[in-house]
């Protein structure tokens, strides 16, 4: 695996009744960074993600991999570079673990079909093993339990050797433990990662990047101590945040309280 340079240059998405969810919007994202994006209920975050892993075509604009339009390449050569994970887990594959992470390898098979070969093979293997489902591997994915669905979905991506890996909302639904592992993972993945979030302390935590989004519009995009600000957390998710100093390790931490007054900056 290696991580790929995105660039998203004025990117908008309307639907068909002229909605616009995602107001134009540009970034650049180089090879190994994470970026996590923020913003609350109804902001366009799983409408952006979905352009970029190729799921929408933009109404304006483009997004490039590694300088490639993604709208310009077979939708089989951009499987190659770009693989999602999703919030939606299926539970009702008759499929087990290992034929599910095997399901990773299509877009690198002639056709996106044939028989799975030894490359393939120690793939799938090399995937297994980083994401400790070996004991997995002949269960029902309807048999497993919420994080681990979550783990055989990023190993089915992990499998694809993608570039830009795409994470839709990656700890929800996961209890503590679950999602330690889920961001310890993100954080080692040698990968140029996206990533939306609910917290906002772990976005901070985790990502090198932040795009903040509010109403389909980017208001912020740089480090996490800079786009997380009081000022601007207050504003966009309509709450009183407050950054404060934790003992005994000494890192920033927001806290949130309901605003008593309307919110002025």
């Amino acid at each position: 695996m290696s991580a790929a340079s995105l660039t998203v240059d004025g990117v908008s998405w309307a639907t068909r009744t002229g909605k616009t969810l995602v107001h134009p919007l540009s970034f650049a994202l180089e090879p190994g960074r994470v970026l996590g994006i923020v913003g609350p209920n109804g902001a366009g975050k799983t409408t952006l993600l979905r352009l970029l892993y190729r799921y929408h075509r933009p109404a304006s604009g483009r997004v490039a991999v590694n300088g490639d339009d993604i709208w310009q390449l077979s939708a089989r050569v951009a499987a190659q570079r770009i693989a999602a994970v999703l919030q939606e887990q299926p539970s009702d594959f008759a499929l087990t673990v290992g034929e599910i992470v095997a399901l990773g390898r299509t877009p690198h098979r002639r056709g996106f079909g044939g028989s799975t070969g030894a490359r393939d093979q120690q793939i799938i293997t090399q995937v297994l093993d980083r994401l400790d489902l070996h004991g997995l591997a002949d269960r029902h994915l309807s048999a497993l339990s919420g994080g681990e669905r979550q783990r055989v979905m990023v190993a089915r991506a992990l499998a694809q050797e993608p570039h830009l890996l795409i994470l839709d909302e990656p700890t929800n639904h996961l209890d503590i433990r679950h999602q330690l592992e889920v961001l310890q993972l993100i954080r080692d993945l040698p990968l140029t990662i996206a990533t939306s979030l609910h917290d906002l302390n772990l976005a901070a935590g985790i990502c090198d990047t932040i795009l903040m989004l509010d109403a389909g519009r980017m208001v912020g995009f740089g480090a996490p101590q800079t786009v997380l600000s009081e000022v601007a957390v207050s504003r966009v998710f309509r709450v009183d945040a407050r950054r404060e100093r934790l003992a005994p390790s000494n890192t920033d931490h927001l806290s949130f309280h309901l605003q008593t007054q309307g919110y002025t900056s």
